[in-house]
């Protein structure tokens, strides 16, 4: 089953009604290789239909987020950044300084997963994150100007 039958399912099984500019959205986003912001989205779905405007688009990504049905994820800039659950747990480092943006193993975040739920019975969703901070490249910069 592809991943946009997936989610067109689950959401059927939770009561949802399949608008065709729902099943448009969630095909553009499940079809899509990268991260998409919502103007994303939208460019891809206007090449399909007219009968679509941007607020619906963000309000059909954010419901799908909230259903936990994709995720989201600020990758600076202001943006937010939407992907299903196909591209897999990972981790974005983000360089507050140039917007580099280097993907990460979200194993490493074990043994803070750990500690969230001994000390704080927290269960943290650590599956798509971002940290800022600086790149090698401009920490070395920063450095260099400092001195």
């Amino acid at each position: 089953m592809s991943q946009e039958s997936k989610i067109i399912k689950e959401l059927r099984d939770r009561g949802y009604r399949i608008t065709p500019q729902r099943e448009i959205i969630i095909n553009a986003i499940s079809r899509s290789a990268k991260h998409m912001s919502a103007e994303e989205v939208y460019i891809e779905v206007k090449k399909i239909t007219q009968a679509l405007n941007l607020a619906t688009v963000y309000r059909t990504l954010d419901m799908l987020w909230e259903e936990g049905l994709i995720c989201r994820n600020d990758l600076g800039e202001g943006k937010i950044f939407y992907a299903t659950h196909a591209h897999g747990p990972h981790l974005h480092l983000v360089c507050k300084n140039c917007s580099k943006i280097i993907q990460a193993s979200p194993e490493i975040l074990h043994p803070l997963d750990k500690i969230l739920q001994e000390k704080y019975a927290f269960k943290a969703d650590l599956d798509h994150l971002s940290i800022f901070g600086e790149c090698t490249t401009c920490n070395e910069i920063t450095a260099d100007t400092s001195s």
